[in-house]
């Protein structure tokens, strides 16, 4: 026989027993740990807690007990509401997933120095747009500029929100009426389903698509350039590879061409980088160095995947147009704060020492991470787990391959030592929804019936909370 649930018609009882708020509030009133809470947010703390309780009655499986609706318990179920209401949404957690750049969880995680120089900038005022030089207004690009110039090799450079909002504003300034060229195999889809060929619908650019999905060559922009032109756009499929017969024009082509019929060249990079990780077994991203000796116009990327720093949309080009894009109406609406400057900033100035930004930027740290690296945090950590309930608590050293994410090196497998675990009487979900409650939160993967902690991406100060996290599982 299956389990035996309550009518609805059995649970007006359980109802009844539920205290107006008035009577539960004077109650709680009472109560030392509430009376420093402010009137107000202790009456929604206990109409949350009553609504709970009440949905809980009506449409739980296994609905409360009148034990659990007492008095007693009826406090204690405010002061757990009243402490989730007072703990902030974005937290920080351990990624276990070994996906490296991971945009569901905040993509790249920030050196130390950012952090410190972010705290610095934010404790209290800042030359924001002050020249200290001067003692008159300045701009807040200037602030980056320089240091963007220095290490990519471009006449200028600025910055707003995000890529997207980059490409968006870049095309809106050069090529608002006017026609786009852009191969239809570089047409991509970046995450949470905005397409390129939206974003410009967006900029008032007109979409003018050449070649085929796996194969363009030069004659196809070349006959598609009209008086309607307004510009030649190279969009780097950076979260995709196609293969086998293909054909695709160079950037350096491009270049010439819109030389040759003196049209503008833009590149959107995606997930830019400044660094050449070939030396580290990953394969070949072209640098905005690279893109920017080519003689491109205009190059965006991102500041917050294989850069390794804040969410940003990078612009770096020839003087003239930027200074144009810096005109246009819409840059203050997609500027970036003094925060994100503060923190795009510090990591800039880890890329002045390459080897000092492999070492200190997280992400690129990360992703270089050699096999026995990698495994020797499994050891360690798999050594501290072995004590942990020895006679509940399996643990499993297995080779998975882990990924860059964040729409970057998607043929890239980076090879990783995983940690598999298995609590008796627990599923895999069972144990992955259990330690994604915890504090903080351990978020990993599930696979081959095992939850999986891979090691790339768990840093060494968060193994003791992985640890800590397990180990409340048979404590409770």
């Amino acid at each position: 026989m299956g389990r035996l649930t309550m009518t609805s018609v059995d649970r007006k009882p359980l109802l009844a027993l539920l205290p107006a708020v008035d009577l539960l509030l004077t109650k709680a009133r009472a109560v030392a740990a509430f009376q420093n809470t402010p009137r107000a947010v202790l009456v929604a703390a206990i109409r949350n807690t009553l609504d709970t309780l009440r949905r809980d009655i009506l449409t739980a499986a296994t609905p409360p007990t009148p034990q659990d609706l007492n008095e007693t318990a009826l406090l204690s179920a405010i002061g757990q509401t009243l402490a989730r209401e007072e703990t902030p949404s974005l937290r920080r957690l351990v990624n276990a997933t070994g996906v490296v750049i991971h945009t569901n969880l905040g993509r790249s995680p920030l050196a130390e120095s950012v952090i410190t120089h972010m705290s610095e900038v934010a404790r209290g005022y800042s030359n924001l747009e002050y020249d200290l030089a001067t003692g008159r207004r300045g701009s807040r690009y200037s602030i980056v500029s320089d240091l963007l110039c220095d290490l990519t090799g471009a006449e200028s450079a600025m910055v707003v929100n995000n890529n997207a909002a980059a490409v968006l504003l870049c095309l809106d300034t050069i090529a608002r009426g006017k026609e786009a060229v852009v191969s239809r195999g570089e047409l991509v889809e970046i995450g949470g389903a905005f397409r390129v060929p939206d974003v410009m619908a967006k900029s008032g650019a007109l979409l003018r698509e050449v070649g085929t999905t796996n194969r363009t060559h030069l004659k196809d922009y070349e006959g598609a350039i009209t008086s309607e032109t307004g510009l030649l756009l190279k969009v780097h499929t950076s979260n995709f590879k196609v293969v086998g017969f293909t054909a695709a024009v160079s950037l350096g082509e491009l270049v010439a061409l819109g030389r040759r019929f003196q049209l503008p060249v833009m590149e959107d990079l995606g997930s830019g980088t400044f660094v050449d990780l070939r030396d580290a077994g990953l394969d070949y991203e072209p640098t905005v160095r690279e893109s920017v000796a080519a003689g491109t116009d205009i190059v965006t990327f991102s500041g917050d995947k294989l850069l390794g720093g804040p969410q940003a949309g990078i612009i770096v080009g020839r003087e003239a147009w930027l200074h144009r894009i810096q005109k246009n109406p819409l840059t203050r609406a997609l500027r970036i704060d003094k925060l994100t400057l503060a923190a795009l900033e510090g990591t800039l100035l880890l890329y002045r020492d390459e080897q000092n930004a492999r070492n200190t930027v997280p992400t690129l740290r990360m992703l270089t991470l050699s096999r026995q690296a990698v495994t020797e945090r499994a050891d360690r950590l798999g050594a501290m787990l072995s004590s942990i309930c020895p006679e509940k608590l399996t643990v499993v050293p297995m080779d998975k391959p882990g990924k860059a994410g964040g729409g970057a090196l998607p043929a890239t497998a980076l090879p990783s030592r995983c940690l598999g675990i298995r609590v008796a009487g627990m599923s895999p979900d069972a144990l992955e929804c259990a330690l994604r409650k915890a504090d903080p939160p351990i978020i990993g993967r599930i696979d081959d019936d095992l939850f999986l902690l891979d090691l790339r991406t768990v840093l060494d100060d968060e193994m003791p909370l992985i640890a800590k996290a397990l180990g409340r599982l048979f404590t409770l």
